[in-house]
């Protein structure tokens, strides 16, 4: 976003006037328009965010969870941690990520939609607006808001299973909010000013490389990817004052994932995963490889005619059309094939790679396991942002107040068309709710008066795997058996 937009070459001014920009904003017609548009466009993606929050009550666990919640109730979170590494997959922030939802019980799993929710949608916030300041471009009031709340709006609700990109706890943690604190990870270079700011930048970015490479392969992969791109290019994109900090961030990331994805890979709970799917070298099979991509392009046809989308390049459009440059630019004029080129290619070739990492584990399937796309589904709407704002850019003196109509226009109808299926989905979470809390106080109320086998009737909901699915009396039925304190449980057609 600040590349396309940061490439506006004004001649320096006093000091004085730069800091009167920097508050009031750029001005002209165009800047008074689109900073007047700014809040009120702002206010639909936001109300998306909070609708799809105040639907977090009707969140009730399944799948995974019903043995999280166990576990986390009898060995704490410390446990849960521990087991993820020895035991699951070794993802050891995942797991103590898990734990802190899983504590309450029922309410974490409820709260969790609000969290998270809103600390995406911070860190983007924060990730706009410290992003274009430092690249030296200004924008009008509001801006920054309504590109990180479009952002956050169309990669949470534009996916192909809401319920698993935003309300399922476990999916989440995985695979939503993973990619959202890569892009936080550049806030503490962002923020850096001194010397000893920008060494406890590295520091700081060592150490969340670390945390994300023990939180999720597919979003290390990401990281790894776009990162090497930054270091290859940051020669022909940033000025010579930051361009080494810039490549000292990078390839000190890099090594953090890399230290955490190595931590991950030789634990017991990775090995001992991989040979229960039969993963590991089997990826690189040229058979595996083959229909890895087939199924990319599958999931690549999805994800492009999903016209949601569009609503992120409309922010940028507005984004673009209304930027300035100021003195202290940090970017060089803008290269915007480059820029869009090297994005791009970033995209087709993370996206690549974490279905070659998944396949072994689903399948065919995964072109219908749509969390595990979301780990390159943020730099696909980020990269909608920013070729928005290069075309703005272009644009600006060509019919600028037609443009930013239509793209207003656009934002508006993205947001208004994801409202309606946001709700029909609350709806169906309610209905779960409510015969999830009937059946839950009749099984406690059982399991406390004689703990022996009781009947449980699945409650299915967006495709979200519940007990005696293919293998009767099998995972997670075992889970939902230990939750109640009871032997086992046995299939029921109806609620009691």
């Amino acid at each position: 976003m600040a590349v396309g937009a940061s490439s506006v070459t004004i001649p320096r001014q006093p000091d004085d006037d730069a800091r009167t920009a920097t508050r009031t904003g750029p001005r002209g017609p165009i800047g008074m328009v689109v900073e007047s548009w700014a809040g009120v466009l702002s206010l639909l993606p936001i109300g998306l965010l909070a609708l799809a929050a105040a639907l977090g009550r009707f969140v009730r666990p399944g799948a995974d969870e019903w043995c999280f919640l166990p576990y986390v109730r009898d060995h704490g979170i410390s446990g849960l941690t521990g087991k993820f590494y020895f035991t699951d997959n070794g993802r050891i922030a995942n797991g103590w990520l898990v734990g802190l939802y899983a504590k309450p019980g029922v309410a974490g799993h409820q709260w969790y939609g609000l969290v998270s929710g809103v600390l995406m949608l911070a860190l983007l916030w924060a990730v706009t607006a410290l992003g274009l300041r430092r690249a030296g471009v200004l924008v009008p009031r509001g801006m920054p808001l309504l590109v990180a709340s479009m952002t956050a709006a169309v990669f949470l609700f534009a996916s192909a299973n809401t319920y698993k990109t935003f309300y399922w706890p476990a999916a989440s943690v995985s695979h939503t909010l993973a990619p959202v604190l890569a892009c936080a990870a550049a806030i503490p270079p962002l923020l850096a000013r001194s010397r000893h700011g920008r060494i406890a930048a590295l520091g700081a970015a060592a150490v969340a490389g670390v945390f994300l490479g023990t939180l999720s392969e597919e979003t290390s992969v990401v990281v790894l990817v776009v990162l090497s791109a930054l270091v290859l290019i940051a020669g022909r994109l940033f000025t010579e004052r930051v361009r080494r900090q810039a490549r000292s961030w990078a390839v000190a990331t890099m090594a953090g994932v890399a230290a955490g994805v190595l931590l991950l890979v030789t634990s017991p709970g990775s090995r001992h995963r991989r040979e229960k799917f039969g993963a590991g070298t089997s990826m690189l099979d040229p058979h595996s490889l083959a229909a890895s991509l087939g199924q990319y392009e599958h999931i690549l046809g999805t994800v492009l005619t999903t016209w949601q989308y569009t609503g992120a390049v409309a922010a940028g459009l507005l984004l673009g059309i209304a930027a300035r440059g100021r003195a202290g630019q940090v970017l060089l004029p803008c290269r915007p094939l480059l820029t869009a080129g090297a994005g791009v290619l970033a995209l087709l070739v993370s996206g690549y790679l974490c279905t070659v990492i998944t396949y072994p584990v689903f399948g065919r399937r995964v072109v219908v396991t749509e969390r595990t796309w979301n780990d390159y589904l943020l730099l696909f709407v980020l990269l909608l942002v920013g070729i928005g704002a290069l075309l703005g850019r272009e644009l600006r003196t060509r019919r600028p107040r037609a443009v930013a109509v239509l793209a207003a226009v656009i934002c508006a109808a993205a947001c208004v068309s994801l409202a309606a299926p946001l709700d029909a989905l609350g709806r169906r979470m309610e209905v779960r709710a409510q015969q999830w809390d009937r059946q839950d106080h009749w099984l406690r109320e059982q399991s406390a008066r004689h703990p022996g086998v009781l009947p449980y009737k699945p409650l299915h909901i967006a495709r979200m795997l519940e007990p005696f699915g293919s293998k009767p009396g099998g995972w997670p039925a075992v889970c939902v058996a230990r939750y109640y304190h009871v032997p086992r449980i046995t299939e029921s057609a109806r609620l009691p």
